[in-house]
């Protein structure tokens, strides 16, 4: 498991991706990068992602390789111009950067720690960690209210339609990635059950409808 690649950053451009890429090679850490497609399920949750360069390593090399991107950005936040957007922050809107480090780059973290600390605002390490943890916990819970696309999946595959196929399987499989690297199913064990009988019955509709309907055209 440990060994297992896993996404470590998402980025717009594959400048930026190619960028830190060799960052990490240059630390002897294995990377793996791609142009990530949205996925399909992102017509059940909502979200329309739009494509990204994914950078794949080793879970094991997850903290590792955060220090050496904190490193670096810890070398640039003195350079920074004061109109940079992070200076209108409010202490609470910084302390979020902090608490949610995944959803923001290395330089914007170590910007938000800087900036609570010149303002004497302290910076309790351990409790940041546990509410990460506790974060982690959140963000690992299985998505929820997905009856809707239950009810059209056994529709859509009890008459014959690939879209039940599609919804089925896409209940049935679907996973999400963590920050920490770990990869958990999107869905409940409920839902996936339900998932998984809505793909076998479009497997068995699929093909009866299509003879059906050849029989009928002749």
């Amino acid at each position: 498991m440990e060994n297992q690649l896993s996404v470590f950053k998402k980025y717009s451009s594959i400048e930026q991706a190619q960028d830190v890429v060799t960052v990490l090679n240059s630390n002897e850490i294995e990377t793996e990068i791609g142009n990530n497609i949205p996925p399909v399920d992102s017509l059940l949750t909502g979200n329309n992602t739009t494509p990204e360069f994914e950078i794949k390593i080793k879970i094991s090399d997850f903290e590792k390789a955060n220090k050496v991107l904190q490193s670096i950005a810890e070398d640039q936040i003195n350079q920074v111009d004061k109109d940079y957007y992070l200076f209108s922050f409010s202490d609470e809107e910084l302390y979020d950067i902090i608490l949610k480090q995944d959803e923001w780059n290395e330089f914007d973290y170590s910007l938000a720690k800087k900036l609570l600390s010149e303002r004497g605002k302290s910076i309790d390490e351990e409790l940041i960690i546990s509410l990460k943890k506790q974060r982690l916990q959140d963000l690992a819970k299985p998505e929820e209210n997905q009856k809707p696309w239950i009810i059209a999946g056994y529709i859509f595959a009890l008459l014959g339609g690939f879209l039940g196929i599609i919804i089925g399987y896409v209940l049935m499989t679907s996973k999400k990635n963590l920050p920490n690297g770990q990869r958990v199913y999107s869905y409940t064990t409920d839902d996936r059950q339900q998932g998984k009988m809505i793909f076998y019955i479009g497997l068995v509709m699929l093909p009866f409808y299509i003879i059906l309907r050849i029989l009928l055209a002749d």
